[in-house]
């Protein structure tokens, strides 16, 4: 007999607006209590403590216009935002301060999530939509200076890039990007070449998110449809479909692989968080909360499995915090 499923651990109110992004954050200074980044239609980011379940700290710098992607650069004091103001802003919250110290301008305006990858100590890399439609600009950070932009071929009818996600194998091999686009596809794209090494029709749809695990060659998809798409990288860097999973409804906003890569949830349209074993797509859980469209998922990165947390954010205002499958 199935568990019925828990509710939720607890639940953060405050950001008066839905909220788009969500980021935990564990090292620091008490490495046991994570923060948490949320970004909100309203344009501003909250900073939220998970010990008294309130705001923190509200960072204003995307006048006012929706924040979709908030990620840390190496600790909880360095942050990038992305916005819909076409900028992508770096943050500096050393000893309480909350200022921009630099910003992109993308120009670009679509709502497609940048992609961060650190690549050395105090070094990373950012993929991101490019002005021209279908193309992706990837820029080095701090210094911004320009690595390379991934056009498609000349009649390739990809359209916009929906979603990003850049990872390399570890032991610094070379750094790949996974682009989905408008036209269902997910293209792998090799950075220092500058071209499209694989191309997979994953959906009918626009892909609205997916998210890779480089350790088993394997990743997953989300569209407007009722079909979630898992799809595998062979030696020779080709995508190859690996699996569909068909949904109860149709919509999925945004997928996260838990950082074990032992389960994977999804944010759903119909208002709840799916919850998979990765190995093999097993249903595990649906949580149901949530009384709008579910933007965002995103999982804790603790190192002690028993602490994990997942957090969604949703259309409703609210953000939903979960403890669960956290025995290893």
């Amino acid at each position: 007999m199935a568990l019925p499923p828990p509710d939720p651990q607890f639940v953060l109110r405050g950001t008066s607006a839905a909220v788009h992004t969500l980021h935990f954050s564990c090292g620091g200074q008490e490495p046991d209590v994570p923060t948490l980044f949320s970004g909100s239609e309203n344009g501003f980011i909250h900073v939220w403590n998970l010990k008294t379940h309130r705001v923190d700290t509200a960072l204003d710098g995307h006048g006012r216009k929706s924040v979709y992607c908030v990620e840390t650069m190496g600790g909880k004091t360095r942050l990038l935002s992305q916005g819909r103001d076409q900028r992508i802003c770096l943050w500096d919250l050393t000893e309480g301060r909350t200022e921009v110290t630099d910003s992109v301008f993308t120009e670009n305006v679509g709502f497609c999530r940048c992609s961060l990858l650190t690549v050395a100590q105090g070094r990373w890399l950012m993929a991101m939509a490019a002005k021209a439609l279908e193309e992706v600009q990837v820029l080095e950070l701090p210094s911004k200076t320009s690595v390379c932009t991934l056009k498609p071929e000349a009649g390739a009818k990809l359209g916009m890039p929906m979603c990003l996600k850049l990872w390399q194998l570890s032991g610094g091999s070379q750094p790949l990007l996974l682009a989905g686009y408008e036209d269902g596809s997910v293209v792998l794209w090799n950075l220092s070449m500058g071209k499209a090494l694989s191309q997979l029709a994953c959906h009918q749809e626009p892909v609205m998110s997916l998210d890779f695990d480089a350790e088993k060659a394997k990743g997953i998809s989300g569209s407007s449809e009722k079909v979630l798409s898992i799809w595998s990288l062979n030696e020779q860097q080709n995508l190859q479909v690996y699996k569909t999973h068909n949904l109860v409804n149709a919509g999925i906003s945004d997928i996260t692989i838990r950082p074990d890569k032992k389960i994977v949830a999804t944010a759903g349209w119909d208002h709840r968080i799916r919850v998979f074993g990765w190995k093999k797509m097993k249903p595990l859980a649906v949580l149901d909360y949530h009384t709008a469209t579910v933007h965002c998922v995103s999982f804790s990165n603790h190192k002690n499995p028993r602490e994990r947390l997942l957090a969604a954010g949703s259309k409703d205002h609210r953000i939903s915090v979960w403890s669960i499958y956290t025995q290893t």
